[in-house]
């Protein structure tokens, strides 16, 4: 063989869906489409290593619990604690316990870190034979109009490869491949920046007896549980601010301070990081044979836990779309899957902006102002005081289905 034959040879194979990432939303989708016999790829540029170990979030949602279960999935992906169903707002240091749970029939809200139900995922679809292919690299899409796509990459032994496929699932997120691949102007951005930056800490502390968001003078702060003995931290802090600002007696100090709980146990700090609190949505969520499944589509500010479920929903959707298509011919789903993602991503948006401005302006007068200020308490009051306000709340936390 002549030097550099074996360079330039591409391996050309054939699949009915490939998927691009091995996040929540790639992993959901395949594990989904082998649930119905569907076959597909899945590429993801980093280790497997690198994806299993990433800490994101933490609640799975009741109407996602339940569509894993409608799979017959529930038992084998769901890790960590069932979530009572109780969330702490604390006010100027005064607790008010909120149920967020709707009372509807079936199994509640999950709390499990990404990173466990990526490892519960990965596991199950290699288990079920799924073809799972990390560290590729030089990931091109190609003819995403015509009727069989191409999907080009390295893998991580440097071969060339070329997948021929029905559809293309972008499950990348931001700022991955399929997105990018799609031409200017087909997709209109609507983006916010909330003006709020977090500092995001993951400790090895007691976690809290209940999710935990504390409004004040000082600044929004929370607490929620990552696991019997880890704690995930939220801390308001200037959108431009560095974690070298953040020593660890500074964290400890603040969080003791806007948790008004003088006696809260430090412990080993493992990560942190600061970003910007922003809202983005991608309209439509697909171009051609190309489907955009998760944070390629869309980025939801984090307060509501509504980031991670979108992506498990938009995963469901496609996969029973492209089911349909296979089995019955029924192309219905695969047209209307971007209108049907993108109502309920507009409702959760929503909730979330709400929520994000009511426990900030809440508590701060700097940027919000007196005037809203009151008006966010007032919000808080009616929450903590109308039962038809606790069960909208309620209602919009477990999930709603507008779809």
């Amino acid at each position: 063989m002549a030097a550099g034959e074996h360079e330039s040879a591409e391996v050309s194979q054939s699949t009915t869906v490939v998927v691009i990432g091995a996040g929540p939303a790639g992993l959901t989708v395949a594990s989904l489409l082998r649930r119905c016999g569907v076959d597909c790829v899945v590429l993801e540029r980093h280790s497997r290593a690198y994806v299993a170990q990433r800490q994101r979030a933490g609640i799975v949602e009741s109407r996602a619990v339940r569509m894993f279960a409608s799979w017959g999935l529930a038992d084998l992906v769901l890790g960590g604690a069932p979530h009572d169903g109780i969330l702490e707002f604390r006010v100027d240091g005064e607790s008010h316990l909120v149920d967020d749970s709707d009372g509807s029939a079936g199994p509640g809200a999950r709390l499990c870190p990404q990173q466990v139900l990526v490892h519960k995922l990965t596991a199950a679809h290699l288990a079920d034979g799924g073809d799972l292919r990390y560290e590729v690299a030089d990931v091109s899409l190609h003819d995403l109009t015509g009727d069989r796509p191409t999907v080009r990459f390295r893998s991580a032994d440097g071969a060339r490869h070329a997948i021929t496929c029905a559809f293309v699932a972008g499950c990348d997120g931001d700022h991955g491949v399929s997105r990018s691949t799609v031409p200017e102007g087909v997709l209109t951005a609507h983006t916010l920046d909330h003006g709020i930056g977090w500092l995001t800490v993951l400790a090895d502390a007691p976690p809290p007896a209940h999710p935990l968001l504390a409004v004040s003078s000082h600044g929004f702060a929370a607490h929620f549980p990552r696991g019997p003995h880890s704690s995930r931290y939220y801390l308001q802090c200037p959108s431009d601010d560095r974690p070298d600002a953040w020593p660890d007696t500074r964290v400890w100090e603040a969080l003791r301070t806007r948790l008004a709980d003088p006696a809260l146990i430090a412990g080993p700090i493992t990560d942190r990081e600061t970003f910007r609190l922003r809202s983005l949505v991608h309209d439509p969520m697909q171009y051609g044979r190309l489907f955009l499944v998760g944070d390629a589509a869309h980025i939801v500010s984090p307060m509501g836990g509504k980031g991670m479920n979108l992506a498990l929903y938009d995963a469901d959707l496609f996969a029973r779309a492209v089911r349909d298509h296979v089995r019955d011919q029924d192309d219905t789903g695969l047209r209307t899957y971007s209108r049907r993602c993108l109502r309920r991503v507009w409702n959760d948006q929503e909730f979330s902006h709400w929520l994000t401005r009511t426990v900030h302006d809440a508590g701060d007068d700097t940027h919000a102002g007196p005037f809203l200020r009151h008006v966010a308490r007032a919000r808080l009051d009616r929450l903590f005081t109308s039962p038809t306000a606790a069960q909208a709340f309620a209602e919009l936390m477990t999930g709603l289905d507008p779809a």
